[in-house]
């Protein structure tokens, strides 16, 4: 079955037949700027930049703006996500997404050690001397060698919970030193 022509559509015809006189290339094909209540937006208020869109890397930083006790809040919620977020039905056991991804060999303790290092980067970032640090990256190393062995590890990942044991050291250590 062959479709008729006029439903084809090609770039300078409509389905009518006619052509289209609109080159859609400078300044007669921009028309006024509409916002979604049907209303005309002035062009003084858009931004000057407003021809295309522009992209600037690296310039912004998210996290630049939190305050020290956000940050820490921030870390908390992130290894209870890792350690202790669900419970096994039935028991009193918890375990996190560090145990699910980790059940993926190789791959997930990879990836879990990768989020418990940018842990250990944050608590750094906030001012935990070497010492403080160290022992963190000792928790990490350990749960991630650990982590390794199948089954056995992904057993001790559910039960060492290393982010929330981290996380813990850094709180001791800034509630000691508030102004660090």
């Amino acid at each position: 079955m062959t479709m008729p022509e006029d439903d084809i559509i090609s770039p300078n015809r409509t389905r009518s037949g006619k052509t289209s006189r609109a080159d859609f290339r400078g300044a007669e094909a921009r028309g006024p700027v509409i916002d979604q209540e049907g209303r005309e937006i002035p062009v003084e208020t858009l931004h000057p930049h407003s021809d295309g869109f522009q992209f600037e890397f690296g310039t912004a930083n998210p996290f630049a703006e939190l305050t020290r006790e956000q940050r820490l809040a921030r870390l908390e919620a992130l290894a209870k996500l890792l350690d202790v977020a669900f419970i096994v039905p039935g028991t009193k056991i918890r375990y996190g997404i560090d145990g699910l991804i980790g059940l993926i060999p190789v791959v997930g303790d990879i990836i879990t050690t990768a989020i418990s290092l940018w842990l250990v980067r944050e608590a750094r970032a906030l001012g935990a001397p070497w010492y403080i640090t160290t022992r963190m990256l000792g928790n990490v190393a350990l749960d991630g060698v650990v982590g390794l062995v199948p089954l056995a590890g992904d057993a001790f990942d559910v039960m060492f919970r290393a982010n929330v044991r981290n996380v813990r050291l850094l709180r001791r250590w800034l509630e000691k030193h508030p102004q660090a």
